[in-house]
């Protein structure tokens, strides 16, 4: 290797090596973090773990590895989608060029963290008036096209569909399939909501997911993606069907259902009982109408019986004695 004689230049480049050296000795430096993030790969190879952290809010993503050494220190059920806090050190691999972060301690996210993070979201939305029951849009009576934001193939999906057309068969769908659980969900839905928003025919927006633990419901909790909701012009119904802590997007949104099938039902009138709403309708109209009807016949029958009109002869015989 080349002696080092100052700061590098065209004349006198420092070797691969010497740089590579320098970059680990400067990562090296930097110690150890604790960072907190939400696992997207997870791989185990050789008894070590290879893996990818990605942050919570923003599109960052770092890889990891776990040495078989320190992978019996770490809970046996970390999985993909997993929220988690680690103790990375950087470590910087001179041969292959690459830097990963080497997890020293992981753990789970404490549930006690996360639902106190959420009822900060919580307040904070609440205070600027985003869970006002005056802001919430009344739904359209019947919807020419519903917008249905769901899981591709999922159960919610076909749930929404079935109940929607056996109550109004006319009805139309503009579908846009997202993840709803994992890294992909915040983007997907949230584009998905601005979306459908957008489309002049949508008359309003189902977003439905089939319930799930609280993990898997973090991402209708994203504050970027309750914002986008809160700010559509096209009313959206929540429907993802979790009743113990509810997703913040339930306060937000204009109607919050129970289930997809409960969505289903409230966005979409029942053909026949509407139907039989209108047959009873015409019924009472039909009855005022008769005994209306018939109280003026009787009136006017009580009117044509009196002295008076019953024989116009007294008008002849008043004149004649009056002309005498």
């Amino acid at each position: 290797m080349a002696i080092e004689q100052g700061p590098p230049t065209a004349d006198n480049p420092w070797p691969v090596a010497l740089l590579g050296a320098k970059v680990r000795d400067w990562i090296d430096r930097l110690g150890t973090a604790w960072v907190e993030g939400e696992i997207t790969q997870w791989n185990v190879a050789g008894g070590n773990v290879y893996g990818k952290l990605k942050d919570v809010e923003v599109d960052a993503t770092v890889s990891f590895s776990i040495w078989s050494s320190v992978r019996s220190r770490v809970p046996a059920d970390l999985k993909q989608g997993d929220r988690v806090v680690a103790a990375v050190k950087p470590n910087y691999w001179v041969k292959g060029g690459s830097l990963t972060m080497q997890v020293v301690e992981m753990k789970h996210v404490g549930l006690g963290d996360l639902l106190e993070r959420l009822e900060r979201l919580r307040r904070t939305l609440a205070a600027e008036g985003l869970f006002d029951p005056s802001r919430k849009k009344r739904l359209p009576f019947l919807p020419h096209r519903i917008g249905l934001i769901t899981g591709k193939d999922s159960d919610a999906e076909k749930d929404v569909k079935r109940n929607a057309q056996l109550r109004w068969p006319q009805v139309e769908f503009r579908t846009v399939h997202t993840a709803v659980q994992g890294e992909r969900t915040v983007g997907e839905v949230t584009a998905a909501i601005r979306e459908l928003d957008a489309d002049p025919t949508v008359d309003v927006i189902v977003i439905a997911r089939g319930g799930g633990d609280f993990q898997n419901l973090l991402g209708f909790s994203d504050e970027g993606l309750v914002r986008a909701a809160a700010a559509a012009n096209t009313p959206i119904v929540s429907a993802i069907g979790h009743e113990a802590d509810r997703p913040i997007l339930d306060e937000v949104a204009d109607l919050r259902a129970s289930t997809p099938t409960d969505a289903a039902k409230r966005v979409v009138p029942d053909v026949a009982e509407e139907l039989a709403n209108v047959r009873q309708a015409r019924a009472r109209l039909g009855l005022r109408l008769s005994h209306t009807l018939s109280v003026e016949a009787d009136r006017l029958a009580a009117l044509r019986s009196r002295p008076a009109l019953a024989s116009t002869a007294w008008l002849v015989d008043t004149r004649r004695k009056r002309s005498r």
